[in-house]
Parts: C-alpha cells; sequence; structure tokens
C-alpha cells in the first residue's frame, strides 16, 4: 500500500502543477497572441504542460481511489473525492480554455483567468484540510 501512497502524490504533484499554471500560462498566450497574431512558444508549452499533467490527473485519481477502497472508504474520503470531482471539473474547463486558445479565441479577461486559477488554489486546500484533519 505504501507505494500506491508514493505514486499519489508524485502524480498530485504533478497534476497540481498544470491546475495552477496552466489557466496563469494562458493569460501570457493571450498577451503573445494579442501581440503576434500568430500561434507562439508559449501556447505550445501550455499545450504540453496541460496534456502531461492531464495524464498525471488520471494517475492521481485512479491511485487516491485505489486508497479509498484499501482503507474501506472510511467517511473523510467521500467528502475528498467530492471535491477532486470538482477540482477536475475545473481541469476540464482549462481543457476547453486551451482548445479555444489553440484556434486563437481569448473570450475571457486576464481577471477571470486569476480568479479561475485562484478557484482551484481554494479547492486544494479543502481537499488538504480533509485529509489532515479527517472530519469525520
Amino acid at each position: 500500500m505504501e507505494w500506491v501512497k508514493v505514486i499519489h502524490l508524485l502524480a498530485v504533484l504533478g497534476w497540481m502543477t498544470g491546475i495552477f499554471s496552466v489557466p496563469r500560462a494562458i493569460i501570457f498566450w493571450k498577451r503573445e497572441y494579442a501581440a503576434s497574431a500568430a500561434f507562439g512558444p508559449t501556447g505550445d508549452l501550455t499545450i504540453r504542460l496541460y496534456r502531461f499533467s492531464l495524464g498525471l490527473g488520471v494517475i492521481a485519481i485512479i491511485t487516491g481511489l485505489w486508497l479509498a477502497y484499501l482503507w474501506g472508504f472510511p467517511h473523510w474520503t467521500h467528502l475528498k473525492i467530492l471535491l477532486v470531482v470538482a477540482l477536475a471539473a475545473h481541469y476540464g474547463w482549462t481543457g476547453r480554455l486551451v482548445l479555444r486558445a489553440r484556434r486563437g479565441v481569448f473570450t475571457e479577461s486576464d481577471r477571470f483567468l486569476r480568479i479561475f486559477n485562484e478557484a482551484s488554489v481554494l479547492v486544494a486546500i479543502g481537499i488538504l484540510i480533509v485529509v489532515v484533519y479527517k472530519p469525520f
């Protein structure tokens, strides 16, 4: 079971990197596109980061569910799973933003993207609180 925890933590770290950085990278991509009207290196980097962290997110979710199963799904894991679903939905929305940006469509403001980015931080903090304190 310990090796599953290690894989889970490594995958979570990688996924969080994408969750926290891709919306911010879209802001820089948007500025680059406005200046050059071309697909530049920031866009390429953003797409690669999203894809890489998406794979790690899948691994994190699978190993997290595996651990919850091994522990017998204690009550606190239900809340954690709910918060992870919210984070996964957020990341799915981020993917839509990346796909639109790839077509040169940047409709969200910098302010929206910053707030969108911070929302994921709040959910991640909630997950950490649940995992550390196990409130149920």
